[in-house]
């Protein structure tokens, strides 16, 4: 017999911002942990350990399983450009949340597996993304699946209708729940 999925709950490290992922979100995520510049970065932001040269730990899941049930008021973003990555954070104590794509229509939130108090339920790591390569390109190992979870995952959220389902939108305007902040380049610079 196998044993199914259960919800997990996630928080902020001071508590404010709380919630879980749903059991379906357990059951159809991917973890996968990724050594690009900007994940790192996001976490100098925010004061967070820096994960050089290690990676960060990532869970990748459809946004409508996402559901916070306390501190939404605390939910804000950050973009370290213009036009980057939306990456959601907890005001309340600069916990670094959850990284989205621009558009609620294209449903994809990749959490940080360390708001998670049971990381162990996240399973083992599927991808390595942009792992470095002394003299060489970045490389991505474990593509396919991490790929196909994405596509798989998007596609059921858009043919379902529950993408708009999402804490990070207004589906009516489209519009993220909360302004993005932008830091200059100067800020940026320190970062990287």
């Amino acid at each position: 017999m196998m044993a199914t999925a259960a919800q997990q709950a996630f928080s902020c490290k001071c508590g404010t911002l709380r919630g879980h992922v749903t059991a379906h979100g357990m059951k159809t995520g991917t973890r996968v942990v990724c050594f690009c510049p900007d994940c790192r970065a996001v976490q100098l932001y925010h004061n967070q350990p820096d994960p050089a040269p290690g990676p960060v730990d990532l869970f990748q899941v459809s946004p409508d399983t996402i559901e916070i049930t306390q501190g939404t008021d605390c939910l804000q973003l950050l973009r370290l450009s213009p036009k980057g990555t939306l990456r959601w954070y907890a005001s309340c104590c600069g916990t670094p949340f959850a990284n989205t794509l621009a558009k609620p229509g294209l449903p994809f939130a990749g959490l940080l597996s360390d708001i998670f108090a049971n990381q162990d339920a996240l399973g083992k790591i599927r991808a390595r993304a942009f792992v470095p390569q002394p003299g060489k390109p970045s490389k991505t190992t474990g593509a396919a699946v991490m790929a196909l979870g994405i596509i798989s995952r998007m596609a059921t959220s858009r043919m379902s209708g529950r993408w708009r389902q999402t804490p990070f939108f207004n589906i009516e305007t489209g519009e993220p729940v909360a302004e993005p902040k932008i830091p200059t380049k100067e800020e940026r610079a320190k970062f990287y």
